[in-house]
């Protein structure tokens, strides 16, 4: 099993340094995947609504032999649900398809900005967080301007900015804001879709440590001060993606890393509607 370090929350909670994501896994797939990642090391498991897999990832959590309090859930406010007392329900029906009776992480799954509802959603979740039921709260694909709105109207930062974070789309300003706001970037879609795994420069890195072309990507994210949550249904690729902890890239190393041509594989959090 790999034991994975621990980043601290400006909340005062903590996180694992790696995660598993599970979209687009079914309920039963989800479940699976889960049990298995628990046994590898996992502690930090990404659901959502809007996944379809809630019930699949609850249940693993439930019937694990790994203690609860270990365990860093997260699942994430659809934009149908955005609103004050919407979120609040909303919440609650996540909560019932976990099984769990509080959520480690609730996040805000896009800003939809048309809507302009994701400030009375943040004014919800605030409240979620004072009474016990969630233990940190955060956002999902939030620019600067989104975030600093927040920030502006409540008071409250997010803990987490999850966003879409990959050699193809480094993200190079939003994590300089991220991290000098003190909120801590989740990097999904970290693999960019293994878009790159057969380039050339990461194959050579991967040569020189003795890894695969995967865990040099991850362990790019985590020297950069990322939480990379790979996807993976597959026991042998989940023990891989987790074993980044024991070598580190070279500043060369890291640099060509960020050579790639850029571009975005998801939506433009100013414009995409996810509901």
């Amino acid at each position: 099993m790999t034991l994975v370090p621990n980043r601290l929350l400006s909340d005062g909670q903590s996180m694992p340094a790696m995660g598993l994501g599970t979209w687009p896994l079914d309920d039963d797939e989800a479940a699976e995947a889960v049990v298995t990642a628990l046994e590898l090391g996992y502690r930090l498991i990404d659901t959502a609504a809007n996944y379809g897999n809630e019930a699949g990832v609850g249940g693993a959590v439930s019937r694990s032999p790994v203690p609860r309090e270990e365990i860093v859930v997260t699942t994430k406010l659809p934009g149908r649900d955005q609103g004050f007392d919407e979120t609040l329900v909303s919440f609650e029906q996540s909560r019932a398809r976990l099984g769990l009776e509080r959520i480690d992480l609730y996040l805000i799954h896009w800003p939809l900005p048309r809507l302009d509802r994701y400030v009375e959603s943040w004014r919800a979740m605030i409240r979620l967080q004072a009474e016990g039921l969630v233990g940190s709260i955060g956002v999902s694909n939030f620019t600067a301007t989104h975030i600093d709105r927040l920030v502006r109207e409540t008071g409250v930062p997010p803990a987490v900015n999850q966003i879409e974070l990959h050699p193809l789309f480094p993200q190079g300003a939003m994590l300089d804001y991220d991290q000098a706001k003190g909120i801590v970037t989740q990097s999904y879609m970290p693999l960019g879709r293994g878009v790159l795994l057969d380039e050339a420069r990461i194959g050579a890195i991967a040569s020189a440590h003795d890894v695969s072309p995967a865990q040099v990507v991850l362990r790019w994210h985590v020297q950069r001060g990322a939480i990379p949550i790979p996807k993976s249904a597959t026991p042998a690729r989940q023990a891989t993606n987790l074993d980044v902890f024991r070598f580190a890239l070279t500043d060369g190393e890291m640099a060509a890393m960020g050579g790639f041509d850029h571009r975005r594989l998801a939506g433009d959090p100013d414009t995409f509607e996810e509901f």
